[in-house]
């Protein structure tokens, strides 16, 4: 392991007669490798968010609310009449009726115990495929960020490896030029007291 004394900031652009080639392109790689991890990620991480968040806007826009009927009772005991909300669904199948006029049957989320034939409220594509129900806009926008964020920070990912891998192939190279360095002096001086 090389010593390493106190780190002193931009130690590598200032000027020391002992610095070497390497140093110099170890400075400008460490330079360039967080460059373009900051520029990667940040371009990656908008670019992701604003994809995500303009197809969840196309959804919402798309998507339509249809009216299903429960095909079968839905499993479970039968719903209480009160007036506190109930929120516990289970899965149930049911029946709508697609653009072009067609039946269609599916699977959807519908109070526990409720009768054959209850309506039910389900989201369908253009095309009248069974859909979840679209994302408001401050969801999408969320949703986006953390699918934005976690693509970016994957993408600045791979500069800041390449960066390391780099420095890492220069250090390898140094420590074999100080070695082969070593050895020449060790031989000059072998030679001067033997």
């Amino acid at each position: 392991m090389a010593f390493r004394g106190p780190r002193v900031w931009l130690w590598r652009w200032r000027r020391n007669p002992l610095k070497r080639r390497s140093d110099r392109v170890e400075a400008w790689v460490l330079l360039a490798a967080w460059a373009l991890t900051a520029l990667v990620g940040v371009l990656a991480g908008h670019t992701v968010s604003r994809t995500v968040e303009g197809e969840l806007a196309r959804e919402r826009v798309e998507w339509r609310p249809v009216e299903a009927r429960l095909t079968e009772p839905a499993p479970g005991p039968s719903p209480t009449r009160s007036d506190a909300p109930n929120t516990e669904r289970v899965w149930a199948e049911v029946r709508w009726s697609a653009p072009d006029g067609s039946d269609r049957t599916g699977q959807a989320r519908v109070r526990p115990g409720s009768p054959a034939g209850t309506p039910v409220t389900v989201w369908t594509d253009r095309q009248g495929r069974l859909m979840t129900e679209p994302t408001t806009p401050s969801e999408a926008r969320v949703r986006a960020h953390l699918i934005g964020t976690l693509a970016g920070v994957g993408a600045a990912a791979v500069p800041f490896a390449g960066g390391r891998v780099l420095r890492g192939r220069l250090e390898r190279r140094r420590l074999d030029q100080w070695e082969a360095d070593w050895a020449r002096f060790d031989a000059l001086r072998r030679r001067q007291t033997g």
